[in-house]
């Protein structure tokens, strides 16, 4: 009865602080439904990171169970254990990488190519932020190649190979930028653009749009040391057509990046600034403190920015 407790209440704060349905997780035995998934992924996208971590000790002990449950509760698990790991991502935390595992295995057990796709996605960044970029490419081809018969046009999420393959340009030889990070970003924008005609086909996932593939282009090319190209997917981005506030946390916080590689530090302070804005704990995420506090070290005269780094830096977290 306390675990039913625990689970209503959490729930109830969480999904309704972000609008939709509150899932009925009310079941005496841990029990996982679309609709649970449904509800954290909203607080990961809404950017309320601390009540999706009191809720996801109650999911992963469904997931469990769930995995064991035929394709479609597999599915659900690599749903859960996908947020872990994003979340885990998120708050700097370590254990990304097993999460993205179990994820992979729930998904390949379910057989949908989307949720392939996704677990191929949160296996490759914990991967690319420990500087493990050549492991990379193994779990995306399973992600982005599903079993014959079951392979739609959506299933390769925009930038995601793009992006691991410039982290493997960073640590290695100088010269030319490796064809597949381009070739990866060009295959999301044909994609996209294809999709554009037939905008309401099924089961599409939210990432395949446009914008999305401005955003992936800012890192993307950040990363490959073409400061002039994401600057141009910067100015072309139009954060107001992203779907959710951690997207448009995230544009702002790659934008602040490349501002600052570009030494326009009062730039990447205006884009902090819209980081807060869209998703208050991004900004109190490691590496965007980590960015703020070198913006603060090279211009501590910008207007505003002590009163930001207190927010940022020296307050509590709120709860979100």
């Amino acid at each position: 009865m306390k675990r039913r407790s625990v689970l209503v209440a959490g729930v109830a704060l969480g999904a309704g602080a972000v609008g939709g349905p509150v899932p009925a997780w009310a079941a005496a035995e841990p029990g996982l439904s679309a609709g649970d998934v449904a509800a954290a992924r909203r607080l990961f996208a809404a950017g309320a990171y601390t009540r999706l971590g009191e809720v996801l000790p109650l999911l992963l002990a469904a997931a469990e169970h769930s995995a064991e449950q035929g394709p479609a509760g597999a599915a659900r698990a690599a749903g859960v254990w996908v947020l872990a790991s994003q979340l885990a991502v998120k708050q700097g935390r370590t254990g990304p990488a097993a999460y993205a595992e179990r994820a992979g295995t729930a998904a390949r057990r379910s057989g949908d190519p989307v949720v392939l796709a996704a677990a191929a996605r949160a296996a490759a960044t914990p991967l690319r932020r420990t500087g493990r970029t050549d492991e990379g490419p193994a779990p995306a081809r399973r992600g982005a190649h599903p079993p014959a018969g079951r392979r739609p046009a959506h299933v390769r999420r925009p930038g995601s190979g793009g992006t691991g393959s410039a982290h493997r340009r960073l640590h290695r030889r100088p010269g030319p930028p490796p064809a597949p990070a381009r070739d990866f970003a060009a295959q999301a924008e044909e994609t996209t653009l294809r999709l554009a005609r037939h905008p309401h086909t099924h089961g599409r996932p939210w990432e395949l749009t446009a914008g999305q593939c401005d955003l992936y282009g800012i890192g993307i090319h950040r990363h490959l040391c073409d400061i002039d190209t994401a600057l141009a997917h910067a100015r072309r981005l139009r954060p107001d057509r992203l779907p959710t506030a951690e997207r448009r946390a995230r544009a702002a916080t790659d934008t602040a990046r490349t501002l600052l590689d570009a030494g326009d530090t009062a730039g990447a302070f205006t884009q902090l600034r819209l980081v807060e804005l869209a998703a208050p704990l991004e900004a109190r995420r490691p590496s965007v403190r980590a960015l703020t506090s070198r913006v603060a070290e090279l211009r501590p005269d910008l207007p505003g920015l002590r009163d930001y780094t207190h927010r940022t830096l020296v307050s509590p977290r709120r709860p979100a």
